[in-house]
């Protein structure tokens, strides 16, 4: 960029941090002066202490400190504590990660007042309106002025909704430059669990162990798909020991619905949220995950680890037609069907997808050293 002004780099939820990571590292090697928002649209101070630890991330330049709220309340908050910081620091464009609500809210800030605007990890699609991360993703693919994407089949659904294709670089999935910088630190599965206090002879043997993670509100929020979901988790545990770091929302429904007592606590080794590095061991070593999470179906499939998906839909169609992952929705017969399946005969290989192989920050660091926003 041809500009001295710093590119306002935005973090706001926990998934973000791990894509941001990588970006700030390949700015400062590639001279880009960038400054480092966080909204604080999760605010949990000891976890964002810690994913900022474990990932090396530099102390944000700025906290907006939102906090929680509804979609629209925590949307509109973000707007209006953002744009005094426009004006203040004047950059010359504004990056927002991944489809959060912090993603959306800058990005129309900025686009409204003629600040550039970029996203990385752009073009994916669930087709599923119902998601509110699909809402953000589609909004901020339109007034984004530079696209950059981590799988092929995202352009097309860019040129399909009129973006030029122009402005859309494929440079690989920055999640997995985080997982190739981190793997050589994440922490022992043993340690993990006796950190938490946990036996971790549980988890000692060759059948090995699942892991277990369950935050979205199409199966957390209704008491009869989670009653299921928990049903499942007993019948499964009795053959594979699980560890289940719990989500603040999906402890919130378990102990209004009475379902938190109901795991067997001999089999499911129940944690607190975890810590990137913890996480990453967990998942490493796991003979099978079970999630809801975009970001995990992404991270299984680098790491080669069977991933099997409670949802009907995914953003990430690479992680199925090319990677480990097989969904199944959050229904019980399928849940089992698929774990049972996975268990009594070699599991769903794959290969890694194209460029993701650590690099790809690198990559749009590159596009940005030649890049000259032409905005009017």
């Amino acid at each position: 960029m041809s500009s001295i002004r710093p590119i306002l780099c935005v973090v706001g939820a926990r998934p973000n941090f791990m894509k941001i990571a990588p970006i700030m590292r390949a700015f400062a090697a590639a001279e880009i002066p960038a400054l480092l928002l966080h909204t604080g649209q999760h605010y949990d101070a000891d976890m964002n202490d810690a994913f900022f630890r474990d990932l090396g991330i530099p102390h944000p330049d700025i906290n907006l400190e939102v906090g929680s709220g509804t979609h629209a309340q925590q949307t509109a908050e973000i707007m209006r504590r953002v744009e005094p910081v426009l004006d203040q620091h004047q950059p010359a464009a504004i990056l927002v990660v991944g489809d959060v609500n912090s993603t959306i809210a800058c990005a129309l800030v900025a686009a409204k007042k003629g600040v550039p605007v970029i996203h990385v990890e752009a073009g994916l699609r669930s087709r599923d309106r119902t998601m509110p991360e699909e809402i953000n993703r589609v909004l901020t693919d339109q007034i984004s002025d530079l696209l950059f994407t981590t799988e092929r089949s995202a352009l097309d659904n860019l040129k399909q909704e009129g973006i030029d294709p122009e402005r859309v670089h494929f440079v690989g999935n920055v999640m997995i430059d985080t997982l190739h910088y981190n793997l050589r630190q994440a922490m022992p599965a043993s340690d993990t669990l006796k950190a938490q206090g946990l036996d971790a002879g549980l988890i000692d043997s060759p059948a090995g162990y699942a892991l277990l993670t369950l935050h979205r509100p199409s199966n957390v929020d209704d008491r009869t798909v989670l009653t299921g979901i928990t049903d499942c988790i007993n019948r499964i545990a009795r053959d594979l020991p699980i560890i289940f770091p719990i989500h603040p929302r999906t402890r919130g429904r378990l102990m209004e619905f009475g379902l938190l007592d109901t795991l067997d606590p001999r089999r499911v080794l129940c944690t607190p949220p975890l810590g990137y590095l913890q996480l990453l061991g967990l998942m490493r070593e796991a003979r099978l995950v079970l999630t809801d999470s975009g970001g995990i179906q992404e991270e299984t499939t680098a790491l080669g680890i069977p991933c099997i998906t409670l949802r009907h839909n995914t953003e990430r169609p690479i992680t199925v037609t090319e990677g480990t992952n097989t969904l199944v929705g959050n229904q019980p017969e399928a849940i089992m069907g698929a774990v049972t399946q996975a268990l009594a005969q070699p599991a769903k290989s794959g290969r890694i997808p194209e460029y993701w192989d650590g690099k790809a920050a690198e990559r749009i660091a590159a596009v940005l050293k030649g890049w000259s926003p032409d905005r009017t």
